[in-house]
């Protein structure tokens, strides 16, 4: 079963036509004189906001010296026309920066993540889901509300993809599993499901506890999402959230910075197994409430 997305797709050809024209040593004019056509036909590529066509490709991949790589460029082009972005039924709610983001999920072998506030949309249950976003925003109406909770439970349809889940590493601050968003008992079904995600062969979950103290994720959370081979020589993708925007960096040394913060934290959190521990007895605590 294919994961690639049309958007994660465009991102990847547009990163890597990027990289083989830089390392040829052509700028964009260089390149766009080669097809004759104007420059804003190369930047349109190499920002994912347009698909090369195939006889420019071709003649693109033969000038940066790479020619025996146009049948697997030419493959990726033909199932990003043929395929479709899953989200796109709930378009009129989703914000445009959120859109690549939604593609590189879909398609990513691995996600790592750091969360000190809330859970991460891939753990939350619908009721966790709702009580969130009903404080997180003002809504026109509760149909919209409901619409973006459809999405967020959607987006968790990858967990339980057969064959190619990605796998889940998860960094929780303590704080974010003893708020009791919706109340306790929500908070106690919230909790029973972290349980249940923590035993898949797929997902770790840590807890980084209150005796961590200070912590190399002080400045922000952020997810950082691997791809699977298809997408060859992808460095990877760091992405921080904020009420404005989603940030993307895709820079080596932004990565290899955002990798070693969340190497050092999961040397400060618990091991998974003591962190399945830790939500037990939080669950019992909430119980007896």
């Amino acid at each position: 079963m294919g994961t690639l997305t049309p958007t994660a797709i465009k991102r990847w050809i547009a990163l890597e036509m990027k990289r083989l024209r830089e390392a040829a040593g052509y700028d964009r004019a260089a390149a766009a004189e080669r097809i004759g056509k104007a420059t804003t036909v190369i930047a349109h590529i190499e920002t994912s906001r347009n698909l090369p066509a195939p006889a420019d490709l071709e003649i693109l991949l033969d000038f940066y010296g790479v020619p025996e790589r146009a049948p697997r460029f030419l493959d990726l082009i033909k199932r990003a026309k043929r395929g479709r972005d899953w989200w796109i039924k709930f378009d009129d709610g989703v914000f445009d920066w959120f859109n690549l983001y939604l593609g590189l999920e879909t398609g990513a072998a691995r996600i790592s993540s750091v969360d000190l506030v809330v859970l991460p949309g891939l753990f939350q249950t619908r009721d966790y889901a709702l009580a969130i976003m009903r404080e997180g925003r003002r809504w026109d109406n509760k149909a919209e509300l409901e619409t973006m909770v459809d999405l967020r439970m959607a987006r968790q349809e990858i967990l339980d993809r057969p064959g190619d889940a990605p796998q889940i590493w998860s960094i929780l601050d303590e704080s974010v599993l003893r708020r009791q968003v919706g109340g306790p008992a929500v908070m106690h079904d919230q909790l029973q499901h972290l349980m249940d995600l923590s035993e898949r062969s797929n997902i770790d979950i840590q807890v980084l506890p209150f005796t961590a103290g200070a912590h190399g994720a002080s400045d922000g959370v952020f997810i950082l999402l691997d791809y699977p081979p298809e997408f060859g020589g992808d460095p990877g993708t760091v992405y921080v959230e904020n009420r404005r925007e989603g940030l993307y960096y895709e820079d080596k040394e932004d990565l290899r910075r955002f990798r070693n913060t969340f190497e050092r934290l999961q040397a400060q959190a618990d091991h998974p197994g003591r962190t399945r521990n830790f939500l037990q007895n939080l669950a019992r605590e909430l119980n007896e409430q």
